[in-house]
């Protein structure tokens, strides 16, 4: 259903879209000039083929509204994106909390725009650790010893969170774990743990929504729409608290109009192109919420204890 909705969106963008050009951007914008294409970087956490079609309809979008070429660059790993944008090779893209706190305490380089919303109206999610169904393991004591598969170091959902609140639960996984190790991504931990690669892993979800369906949003929900996963072969053993959800960002060089019409584009995009919508953000919500650098106060105060923690 979610590749589905994808390809809609993507065949409907250029029919749909061709009377905007002529609408609120007639004119090339005044930016144009400064960012003559819009590079988009993608977070790592799936294949390059879903990516790309994920965001197909909303780099078509882009160009019809604002007359300008949009490049997408999906990285390998978090810090692809975070090494791109901080070079000044890339001008916007959707980070999770974590990496956005990295990028801004090395080079203060990037401003957010906006993070979504849940079905709610909240603008968080939460970390989950997750087994197989029909593993022996039925809460997170039992885990004690085995083999655990985080996403990537700059995850949020898929690091960040879960290394610290489970240690702050008396649950050091450096030490409670028999083994801990990146997956590479949200998706591919999920692979290797139902293939037995790994006794547990962590992602994201929503924690709104159908739990049978990965509920609302979140790395599940787009593996369930991919005809990936089965949320009954999945048991979700613990949760975090509340998580800021991460924010659709541009580097702090670009012109100011430049960031106001970005804002402007993604506060619109979802009534207006809810597949789109939809397709980047991996499954439903409630839209999306200006936020600023305050936003992320209580992250960057975790990833500067980290960085702390591995000088001393």
């Amino acid at each position: 259903m979610f590749l589905r909705r994808t390809i809609l969106a993507a065949a409907t963008a250029v029919v749909a879209l061709a009377g905007l050009a002529g609408a609120a951007f007639a004119a090339d914008p005044s930016w144009k000039n400064d960012v003559p294409v819009i590079r988009i970087g993608i977070l790592g956490g799936e294949n390059d083929a879903d990516r790309l079609a994920r965001y197909d309809g909303f780099k078509k979008l882009l160009e019809t509204t604002f007359n300008v070429k949009v490049e997408l660059y999906p990285a390998s790993d978090y810090a692809g994106v975070m090494q791109g944008m901080a070079a000044g090779q890339l001008d916007f893209a959707n980070f999770g909390a974590s990496s956005y706190a990295g990028l801004w305490l090395d080079c203060k380089c990037v401003e957010p725009l906006v993070v979504p919303k849940e079905e709610d109206g909240s603008t968080g999610y939460y970390s989950v650790l997750y087994v197989k169904s029909d593993s022996p393991y039925q809460k997170l004591d039992d885990l004690k010893g085995k083999s655990l598969a985080f996403a990537d170091p700059n995850s949020t959902s898929g690091y960040l969170i879960p290394n610290f609140q489970l240690k702050d639960k008396g649950y050091d996984p450096a030490a409670f774990f028999g083994s801990t190790a990146f997956s590479g991504g949200h998706e591919q931990g999920v692979v290797a743990v139902m293939k037995g690669q790994y006794d547990a892993g962590v992602t994201w979800i929503s924690g709104q929504g159908d739990p049978a369906q990965g509920y609302s949003r979140g790395a599940l929900r787009s593996m369930v729409d991919k005809g990936m996963l089965n949320m009954k072969d999945l048991r979700i053993v613990w949760q975090s608290d509340l998580i800021p959800n991460g924010p659709w960002a541009t580097r702090t060089a670009l012109p100011e109009a430049f960031r106001k019409d970005m804002l402007d584009f993604m506060m619109k995009l979802p009534k207006e192109h809810p597949d789109i919508y939809e397709a980047v953000e991996k499954g439903a919500g409630a839209g999306y919420e200006p936020v600023t650098n305050d936003f992320f106060a209580g992250i960057i105060k975790m990833r500067q204890t980290e960085a702390s923690a591995r000088r001393s």
